[in-house]
């Protein structure tokens, strides 16, 4: 009985040493691990999204998923012979399901941040974003300011939320405890603005045009812009290690650039032939 409970806290005693050894192995698996021939074996790529997210990447009343997003992401793996598998994940845990290898890119309204950098390795950026604070008309909030002592709103993990900490002193100290109500999508935190449990929601301008856009009631809504938060531009964010895989999406990209792909599938979404596409960064 003895022998046994020495072995019994000899394990607990070990458990946090392998738990830590276990996240160092999956840590530099994806940062060191080249995975494109095992792509290209199963001719599958995996690609976690937000469904809701529009128009990068949502869900049709059918069920089928559909946007900006999707038709970029497909017609890239096109030119190498790959299907794309499209997979539904929690935002906030976006970082982590790539590292884990459960996903092998994140491919949806993604934007280039110096956080993110640290974890992922991000391709060439293919779309101009900004954050904006979206508000209803009759609650006559004119600039940030006007949002003391009110509630935020915006989404967990997302850029809005890295932005707002990074300068406090715009917004976050103004609103009503400084702190923000974190949403796990964007329409769950419509509700709670149109029901006057929040008085904005800090989001991607991208977002806000296309969702405003198809509301009925797209003219009681406010969109504040403020140049005082920095713009940013949407990539694809890969493991560290998946440099093929990297090259692959940027030449890729690149192509459908020159060949005028890029400019329909914008033209589709946006209503204009932007044919953008960001440098080339080896370094991230």
């Amino acid at each position: 009985m003895k022998r046994l409970i020495r072995i019994g806290l000899l394990v607990l005693l070990l458990m946090p040493v392998m738990l830590v050894a276990g996240c160092q192995t999956v840590t530099q698996r994806a940062d060191t691990q080249d995975t494109w021939s095992q792509i290209k074996k199963r001719g599958k790529v995996v690609i976690g999204v937000d469904d809701s997210f529009v128009p990068m990447g949502f869900r049709e009343k059918n069920g089928k998923l559909v946007g900006y997003d999707v038709d970029l992401a497909r017609a890239v793996f096109k030119q190498y012979g790959i299907k794309v598998d499209f997979q539904t994940i929690d935002w906030s845990m976006k970082e982590t399901e790539l590292r884990n290898g459960t996903i092998d890119a994140i491919w949806n309204g993604y934007s280039v941040t110096k956080e993110r950098k640290a974890k992922v390795a991000f391709t060439r950026s293919y779309l101009l974003n900004r954050q904006v604070l979206v508000t209803k008309k009759k609650s006559h909030i004119l600039n940030l300011n006007d949002m003391a002592g009110k509630v935020l709103g915006l989404q967990t993990g997302s850029t809005a939320a890295a932005d707002l900490d990074a300068q406090p002193k715009l917004l976050k100290d103004k609103i009503k405890d400084q702190t923000p109500i974190l949403y796990d999508t964007f329409p769950s935190a419509f509700i709670d603005l149109n029901a006057g449990r929040i008085q904005g929601i800090l989001m991607d301008e991208v977002y806000a045009n296309y969702y405003l856009k198809h509301l009925s009631n797209s003219g009681s809504y406010r969109t504040l812009i403020s140049k005082a938060f920095p713009a940013d531009s949407f990539a694809v964010g890969l493991r560290k290690g998946d440099k093929t895989l990297k090259k692959k999406i940027n030449d890729g990209l690149a192509k459908l650039q020159k060949d005028g792909e890029l400019a329909k599938i914008n033209e589709k979404w946006f209503g204009k032939k932007s044919n953008y596409l960001g440098p080339v960064n080896a370094n991230n």
